[in-house]
């Protein structure tokens, strides 16, 4: 949707969800930021069966004591994928067909997923998990090729697709968007967010959607409609309008980083994110700096045989994501600045690496208690203090200014000595206990701390 009628069409949509939606029971969700495991960035658009169940195995186990409850699927598990002979890996980015049905909706790839998605929907609810998957937005292109009715009415996909390249997604060529002025554009995604609903699904990860504020107000009165409590998350990220934040808020993630990866430059554009976005967040509604990159990465994307090539380098054919089958390339203090930054913003918890192999050390950050309990308090921090490369950013607990947490990041490419006194550390004087979380000791004023290059003093204070 073009930004001059974007005003004109918040005041109208956003007044119509609201009657629409007053009637209906809803169960609150996302009260505090969601947390769960995201395949994109262990499998890109390739998940195949035994992954997903060994995944969802391994996050029973390892993330679901500590509150992670979303396991979710991302792009691809429609895909009939062509693969690279004599393996499991696909030899294309995005696949040359897609299963749908008859009114076009997905099916799960009977490469990937031959034994279908419903014993993983079932699995997740026996461990007492819950089940997402993505989803493109608009109608797939096949359904239009094939002209499939639209359930329930006298149209078909050509008569509510919107064929302009302009309006169509530049990355991903399964689908059409929907024009939501046509007759049947509203039956289209109330029958397939139905039948999602049917399949299980207790969240939706919907991409190529946030610069289409009708299509999400679509998707959201569909799910409304369905009486079940799905959450839904908005991508991609990158350019987010915030004047349209009313219509974000339909939904309950809002994603407003590009795709983040393990390099030191993702996390310096997670902190202008942080910066432009801070204050944003409310109960129900999360900002969202994409999925934690920690563990083994793109585990279907084999290293290129030139050896020139680095494992941040597409290999010879270039797959969906970022870079070959590598363990996570951020050092051990930038990884406990990635997590800090995760707290502190209250950014939903999504956990991108491939959990039976996760090493120790990811796994303590991920679970760390203190750290879960800033990120769950559901307050994004404010910067307090920013000079000689240092930037120090505060939270406080819910209720009160006598306790929370604070992170003193160093943002240079080179160590720093700082000492540290209240006004440092946005306090107001020094009748504060402060715990260093990732040290796991008590600090005292007037005491000297190393930080590494690109690393963080994560602490709790509370008044004493």
């Amino acid at each position: 949707m073009k930004k001059t009628a974007l005003t004109a069409f918040l005041v109208c949509f956003v007044a119509g969800c609201a009657m629409a939606m007053s009637t209906l029971p809803v169960e609150p969700l996302a009260q505090t930021p969601p947390m769960g495991w995201n395949s994109f960035d262990s499998y890109g658009v390739y998940l195949h069966e035994k992954a997903a169940q060994d995944n969802l195995e391994a996050m029973a186990k390892k993330l679901k004591p500590h509150g992670y409850e979303y396991f979710v699927i991302d792009n691809g598990w429609f895909g009939e994928y062509s693969l690279q002979e004599g393996s499991i890996y696909p030899s294309e980015k995005h696949a040359n067909d897609i299963r749908i049905n008859e009114y076009g909706y997905f099916l799960p790839s009977e490469v990937y997923f031959p034994s279908g998605l419903k014993p993983i929907a079932e699995r997740c609810k026996a461990l007492g998990l819950k089940f997402g998957v993505h989803l493109m937005r608009g109608i797939p292109r096949k359904a239009v090729e094939l002209n499939l009715p639209i359930q329930g009415t006298s149209y078909t996909a050509r008569d509510i697709a919107d064929t302009d390249p302009k309006e169509n997604c530049t990355w991903c060529n399964y689908c059409y968007g929907v024009d939501m002025s046509k007759p049947g554009a509203q039956a289209w995604y109330d029958g397939l967010i139905q039948y999602i609903a049917d399949m299980g699904v207790d969240m939706i990860k919907y991409d190529d959607i946030v610069p289409h504020p009708d299509e999400v107000e679509a998707v959201s009165k569909a799910i409304a409609k369905t009486g079940k409590p799905i959450l839904l998350s908005l991508s991609p990220g990158g350019k987010v309008d915030p004047e349209a934040i009313d219509f974000f808020r339909l939904a309950n993630m809002l994603r407003v980083t590009k795709d983040v990866w393990d390099e030191q430059h993702y996390i310096d554009e997670c902190f202008m994110a942080w910066r432009k976005w801070q204050g944003k967040e409310q109960p129900g509604f999360w900002i969202d700096m994409d999925m934690i990159p920690f563990g083994q990465l793109q585990l279907m994307s084999p290293p290129s045989k030139n050896k020139e090539k680095s494992l941040l380098d597409k290999g010879d054919i270039a797959l969906s994501g970022k870079g070959v089958h590598r363990v996570c390339q951020l050092t051990k203090p930038q990884m406990e600045t990635f997590i800090s930054m995760r707290a502190l913003a209250a950014s939903p918890l999504m956990m991108g690496g491939d959990l039976p192999t996760l090493d120790d050390f990811s796994l303590r950050l991920i679970t760390d208690p203190d750290m879960l309990a800033c990120n769950q308090n559901g307050v994004m921090g404010s910067l307090v203090l920013e000079q000689a490369g240092l930037e120090t950013w505060r939270v406080n607990k819910k209720g009160t200014e006598d306790a929370g947490w604070i992170g003193l990041f160093n943002r240079l490419g080179e160590s720093v000595s700082v000492e540290l006194q209240p006004a440092r550390l946005g306090l107001e004087d020094d009748t504060y206990r402060i715990k260093d979380i990732w040290k796991g000791v008590e600090r005292t004023f007037g005491s000297t701390v190393s930080l590494k290059p690109n690393g963080v003093l994560f602490v709790k204070f509370e008044r004493e």
